[in-house]
């Protein structure tokens, strides 16, 4: 009778959870018996790892084997743990020197085996590494495949296998022929290459100065990207609402180091992610088609939640382009993660809560055919199906709109002015200005865009809201022209274009503007 132990992680959501490996070996009828909740893709591991082993030379013997997985209470997920559940097999067995047991101990293993004994990367690496890290385990074994990703983990050991049977040979152990050759062949055995540097802000990318005219809408960008608010574009087709959204993350400011880990780890999970330019460091975009459906917008899938759009857009930006085209269902399913930052998925193989604090920006024409707004073509729509193509926007959701501005049609005047209007980089600067007052004037607080801030806290004696405001705003409430949370994301706005001039203390002016803003133009 023998006993071996390794050790694993397995992820529910962006949460990894050590899982350790245990294997024992008994004499008996041959077999091999998994425990431990693991799900389809774990149980089918038996076999990959029973021919992986095979290839290497290493027959199984009259023994019968037993490996569980603890905490047996945790469901276990994906293929990672194959190169785990190889190792602990082969100390049970006793095909491995008595010293290499404590190794095998206080060591993470994450790869997929294929059935010559190769070792593929999978998904999620990065979490999976952070989440051994933090549990104290530093010594990390992954697929050279994925080597890149674990090493940005700060503290993380990390060494890349392409081939299980190199493992054998590192601890001891002895292969066949067949399999000796295969490893020379594979390479050289586990290195540790020098830790990349984090990804290079590249650049060419949109820039705002390739929009022309439209300077209340680039202002109404500007005020989004300086306070975190959410923004609705409505316009004609070819009026510029598509390529004002996709250079919003141009002047938005790059990711905090923290930030840059969770986003990372999210495309990691969703592979997505290329981990040869090191940390995403730049605001994602996201702008999925109106033909998408819950779960791949939302977060969802069969067995395991996967992240959807609005988890890969977390810090950046979801741009849903012709808005109304969406279906309802998609479009309400907004509202929690919009209000929360985060989306909770329950499906068959558990809970995972992906975080999604990321700024929506809808863009949509007046009606049908586009030209309410328009110069020259007359709208050919009747009131009715104007109406009903706006009302495919549900109240509650654009009540969380912040920013809500018309998009007119760009003129020829325009086109014949001189020069252009400023860059990303002008833009960018009294962006982050603006955030630094804010978070200066929020310092000792959990809060650092104005987006942020509740309306509670903004109200009250210490929001600093001069009284004259406050007065003008109620009764604005009191008319019906403004919901309470309506109440609450214009004194959001006032304070960013506050930011924005530098005044200490927002006036009658910013007020005024920050509901032009919020009613598209007609201030009550």
């Amino acid at each position: 009778m023998a006993l071996a132990r390794t050790l694993a992680v397995t992820l529910t959501g962006l949460s990894g959870h050590l899982v350790e490996v245990e294997a024992h070996a008994v004499q008996g009828l041959p077999g091999f018996t998994l425990v431990g909740l693991p799900d389809a893709a774990v149980r089918e591991s038996r076999e990959r790892v029973r021919a992986a082993l095979s290839t290497c030379g290493l027959t199984w013997g009259e023994q019968r084997l037993t490996v569980n997985l603890f905490p047996a209470d945790l469901r276990k997920s994906g293929t990672g743990l194959d190169l785990a559940m190889a190792l602990a097999v082969l100390g049970a067995r006793g095909r491995l020197p008595g010293a290499a047991a404590q190794r095998l101990a206080r060591t993470v293993y994450i790869g997929e085996l294929g059935l010559d004994g190769s070792v593929h990367p999978v998904r999620g690496v990065l979490p999976a590494v952070h989440a051994a890290v933090e549990a104290g385990v530093k010594q990390i074994v992954v697929s050279a495949g994925a080597a890149t990703e674990a090493r940005l983990v700060p503290g993380a050991q990390v060494e890349a296998v392409r081939h299980v049977g190199e493992l054998v040979e590192l601890y001891g152990g002895r292969l066949g022929q067949a399999a000796a050759r295969i490893v020379r062949e594979a390479g050289p055995g586990p290195q540790r290459p020098p830790r990349p540097q984090e990804e290079a802000v590249p650049t060419g990318g949109p820039d705002l100065a390739d929009v022309v005219g439209q300077q209340e809408a680039r202002h109404a960008l500007e005020v989004a990207a300086a306070g975190g608010h959410h923004l609705l574009m409505l316009g004609p087709p070819g009026a510029g609402k598509t390529m004002l959204a996709e250079r919003l993350p141009s002047i938005l400011p790059p990711l905090e180091p923290e930030d840059a880990v969770t986003v990372t780890s999210i495309h990691s999970v969703a592979g997505t992610f290329s981990p040869e330019a090191g940390l995403i460091s730049r605001r994602p975009l996201r702008s999925p088609h109106h033909t998408a459906t819950r779960a791949a917008v939302i977060g969802g899938g069969s067995g395991v939640p996967r992240p959807g759009d609005v988890s890969l857009a977390h810090r950046g930006v979801l741009f849903l382009d012709e808005a109304p085209e969406f279906s309802a269902g998609v479009l309400d399913c907004l509202r929690q993660p919009v209000e929360s930052g985060s989306v909770t998925i329950d499906r068959v193989g558990g809970r995972a809560t992906f975080p999604a604090a990321f700024q929506l920006v809808l863009a949509a024409n007046p009606c049908p055919c586009g030209r309410a707004l328009g110069r020259g073509l007359e709208c050919t729509c009747t009131s009715l199906q104007r109406r009903r193509y706006l009302s495919r926007l549900s109240g509650p959701l654009l009540d969380r709109v912040d920013i809500q501005v018309e998009v007119a049609a760009v003129a020829a005047a325009d086109l014949a002015a001189p020069g252009q209007g400023p860059t990303s980089a002008e833009v960018a600067q009294r962006v982050a200005r603006a955030r630094h007052r804010t978070r200066a004037r929020l310092a000792g607080t959990p809060w650092r865009l104005n987006a942020q801030v509740p309306g509670s806290y903004l109200r009250g004696p210490a929001g600093g809201l001069p009284a004259e405001l406050c007065t003008r705003l109620m009764a604005a409430m009191e008319r019906g022209d403004l919901s309470l949370r309506g109440v609450d994301r214009v004194l959001r706005l006032t304070w960013t274009l506050a930011d924005l001039e530098g005044a200490g203390t927002p006036s009658l002016a910013h007020l005024g503007a920050a509901l032009a803003l919020r009613t598209r133009g007609a201030r009550p």
